[in-house]
């Protein structure tokens, strides 16, 4: 069966519906799930305090779901082929929606940990299976619209994340950044059941696989989940813990490496691979894959600093720093509709090209701010950083499945969300060493100064006296105060300045990941990939 203009839409997820209304509706399944990866930052504190844990304990909340959905990730494509594409995908909504609820109840961290653990399981299938529906429901002209529509929630849950996961922790409890999953699951499920199709030939490929004797890749399987599972641990707990001045990261580092090198080898020659590896040597998706995974390192990497930054140099709550980071889900807005109409007229290295330009630029803004920088100014920032996020993953996302035959659309989504998801972990993981280094190095020469025989001590020291003098301050503690107050704007000066380092190092990342593009290949004006 095909249709505009000769693409076969035998596999569509729409069957005779239209197919704008599998958008919206696995929307919702995205927008909750990509929400949960960022909301329950701000809440660590909260349950802490409520579980009568130590906070680095109550980070493990954070590190079991981030274990979990690297772990999924890249066997989802094969569980999606033997499963049903579509009956993997509500199995990964339900187990999301009732991990949801035991991390709601928990009475203890080891019950939430393992709640998380089962919620990252669930999260981590939904992405690679719905980004697979939309390339096998829309043809490449309209790919770049639908995958604007999707990429909304994807780029925009981020960033209000921490501002909704603030307010209602705040106004409520953290109990309830889990529990409104259930209600939004639930509707998800009614939804899918009724809207979302599973094509009669995915149904025959998948009697025709399990027919031939289903022969499962338990060795594969073990590598993936211990050498991404101990990347992701390494990358999330490295920088607590120390990095490799701690035996458990560098363990933990030493057998992801090599469990990583085996996986490549092994699932390159199996015939039937859990993870196909064999993709990434198509030129056009490991060229497509390196700018994903920039793309997760400024995403990720920048939504966790400005916030961060926000609360720790300037004292913002929780709350306003994430309505500063608001500005950039305005811009997303206004931006992605613009980028899903031109995606299928404009080459696509164009649009990435302009976008990675624009996003280097606009961390170059960043470092010329400083300690005197107001809200707005943030806010704009923010704004100008977050319009260039439409033009990167909605080309990227289109630009994948070129080349790509239809079968291979499951491996390839599945694929493509790994290295978001690794880009976002390195970059936060590089940003947070990067940060520690620059402001002990910030600090230390600062402090240099905060001596007797420094030329401006004397008067710098004289001047906070005074004020805290005006103030009423006694007389008896004014030297020791200002001396104190000296010492806290020198490491507050010092903590601005590590951040702006990291903001320069990340431009000068994105900068060299430009010449990446020009590997790719953009797919001819409305026709289908090869093979599609």
């Amino acid at each position: 069966m095909a249709g505009d203009g000769g693409f076969d839409t035998s596999r569509s997820a729409a069957g005779k519906r239209s197919p704008w209304l599998v958008v919206g509706v696995i929307s919702i399944a995205t927008f909750m799930e990509v929400l949960d990866t960022s909301i329950a930052n701000v809440s660590l504190n909260h349950i802490a305090g409520s579980l009568s844990v130590a906070p680095d304990e109550s980070t493990w909340v954070l590190t079991s779901y981030l274990v979990a959905n690297a772990v999924i990730i890249p066997i989802s494509g094969w569980l999606s082929n033997v499963i049903g594409r579509k009956r993997y995908y509500m199995l990964s909504v339900a187990l999301f929606t009732v991990a949801s609820f035991l991390c709601g109840i928990a009475p203890n961290i080891q019950t939430l940990v393992i709640a998380r653990i089962f919620q990252g399981i669930g999260g981590g299938g939904l992405a690679p299976s719905e980004q697979s529906m939309l390339a096998d429901t829309f043809p490449p002209a309209k790919r770049g619209a639908a995958f604007a529509a999707y990429g909304f929630v994807v780029i925009v849950a981020p960033v209000i994340g921490p501002t909704i996961g603030g307010w209602v922790t705040d106004n409520y409890s953290w109990h309830w950044i889990f529990l409104v999953n259930v209600p939004v699951g639930v509707l998800s499920l009614f939804l899918v059941n009724i809207f979302v199709d599973e094509p009669k030939v995915l149904v025959d490929e998948r009697k025709a696989l399990l027919k031939k004797g289903l022969r499962v890749d338990y060795i594969g399987f073990i590598l993936v989940a211990v050498g991404l599972g101990c990347l992701e641990i390494t990358l999330d707990r490295g920088e607590r813990d120390d990095w490799f001045g701690s035996n458990f990261i560098t363990a933990t580092a030493i057998v992801a490496a090599v469990s990583i090198v085996f996986l490549v080898i092994w699932e390159a020659t199996r015939p039937d691979p859990i993870v196909n590896v064999r993709l990434m040597a198509k030129p056009n998706l490991a060229a497509v894959l390196a700018v994903m995974f920039t793309t997760g390192v400024i995403l990720f990497g920048s939504v966790q600093l400005i916030p961060a930054m926000l609360q720790q140099v300037f004292g913002y709550s929780a709350t306003d720093a994430g309505l500063a980071m608001t500005a950039g889900g305005v811009a997303t807005v206004i931006a992605m509709p613009i980028t899903g109409i031109i995606t299928s007229k404009v080459d696509v290295r164009f649009l990435i090209l302009g976008a990675l330009i624009v996003s280097a630029v606009a961390l170059g803004h960043l470092t010329d701010l400083d300690a005197t920088a107001s809200f707005d100014d943030w806010a704009w920032a923010r704004a100008y950083q977050a319009v260039a996020l439409p033009f990167l993953f909605v080309p990227i996302t289109t630009a994948a499945y070129t080349g790509l035959k239809p079968t291979e659309t499951n491996e390839a989504s599945a694929l493509l969300n790994v290295f978001r998801n690794l880009g976002g972990s390195f970059g936060i993981a590089l940003s947070q060493a990067w940060l520690s280094i620059e402001s002990q190095t910030r600090q230390s020469r600062l402090i240099e100064h905060l001596n007797p025989l420094a030329p401006n001590y004397a008067s710098g020291l004289s001047r906070v006296e005074t004020a805290l003098r005006d103030a009423g301050m006694a007389a008896g503690q004014v030297t020791q105060a200002a001396q104190a107050e000296l010492y806290r704007m020198a490491a507050q000066q010092a903590a601005m300045l590590g951040y702006l380092d990291v903001y320069r190092a990340l431009m000068v990342y994105t900068v060299c990941a430009i010449p990446v593009i020009f590997l790719l290949k953009a797919p001819p004006k409305g026709q289908a990939a090869a093979g599609g």
